[in-house]
């Protein structure tokens, strides 16, 4: 490195803890003990009293309290455990997705998802599936909700997912959830102070960031507001819900999301809904294939584990 250059940052896996080791807080947090929860795991205490204090050493701060009648998280420790929480669950969502691209199995399916499905609820379905049909390698395609249908109907997919007002012509199918879509923007913005809901014309009129045509967003959006005019020309056209979320966050404009999609946003005051009035924003979350027989084998496996309980 020349002199006066400025040092790179080391890579992220020197900064962030391994996932043994926060599988191990988790266990520690769960069970109220550190004994406890190396036994759960197979490791000796020792070793697990050494895996934590790696990870407070790696991270700085002390995560766990220890004393003679059990291990208690300190508020460093609670923080971490949430963070390592949605870290271990993102990956066995991992894990799955990796086992289904895996080849030669006895079985298949085929699945295409529109943007939303794919991103906040099918991970957490093929985690289910794998562990009901771990000979069954998914694959999966995402979209928006016009290509879903075109993938159903050309033959590269068995089983589709999509949100938008009505079936697509051509496919079968059943509603398996509701889901609400809210104007979110960011704390800065005029709308997130006001004390009045936002009427229906004034968001037909707003340019608002937008995911593109035939997204099922969008679809819903068309024909709620078609009776006020219809929606203004979009302030930013984006092809996916997590640019569309990222671009609401930054304050660049209020936009229209599922509440499946904002929750953790919101949940951290990084977006605040809006209040709306006169226009009505639910949709019908849809399980479809093509028209003829529901699916067999895993696509009906999959299908009974999307249903709401």
């Amino acid at each position: 490195m020349s002199p006066g250059e400025p040092s790179l940052p080391s890579p992220l896996s020197h900064r962030v803890p391994d996932l043994a080791a926060m599988e191990l807080l988790l266990a520690v947090a769960r069970l109220g003990s550190l004994g406890r929860a190396a036994k759960e795991l197979g490791v000796s205490q020792p070793a697990a009293s050494g895996r934590i204090r790696s990870m407070e050493r790696q991270l700085g701060v002390t995560l766990v309290e220890r004393s003679p009648r059990g291990s208690r998280l300190t508020e460093a420790g609670v923080l971490v455990t949430d963070w390592s929480r949605r870290i271990v669950e993102a990956a066995e969502a991992f894990d799955a997705g990796a086992r289904a691209l895996r080849g030669q199995r006895d079985s298949r399916l085929r699945v295409a998802a529109s943007m939303t499905i794919a991103e906040y609820l099918l991970p957490g379905w093929l985690v289910a599936l794998q562990a009901e049909r771990p000979g069954t390698a998914v694959s999966l395609q995402a979209g928006n909700s016009a290509a879903v249908a075109r993938s159903l109907l050309d033959g590269s997919a068995d089983l589709g997912f999509v949100e938008g007002t009505a079936m697509p012509e051509g496919l079968d199918g059943v509603v398996i959830r509701r889901d609400r879509l809210v104007v979110v923007t960011a704390p800065g913005h005029p709308w997130a102070r006001r004390r009045r809901p936002v009427g229906a014309a004034e968001l037909a009129s707003t340019p608002l960031i937008l995911r593109e045509e035939g997204s099922g967003t969008r679809q819903v959006l068309d024909a709620a507001l078609a009776p006020y005019g219809g929606l203004a020309l979009p302030l930013l056209e984006l092809s996916s819900t997590t640019a569309v979320k990222a671009a609401a966050v930054s304050g660049a404009g209020p936009s229209v999301l599922s509440e499946l999609a904002v929750g953790e946003e919101v949940g951290a005051r990084r977006l605040v809904p809006v209040e709306v009035d006169g226009v009505e924003l639910r949709r019908d979350l849809r399980a479809v294939w093509p028209v003829g027989p529901a699916p067999v084998g895993p696509g009906r496996d999959l299908l009974g584990l999307t249903r709401e309980r």
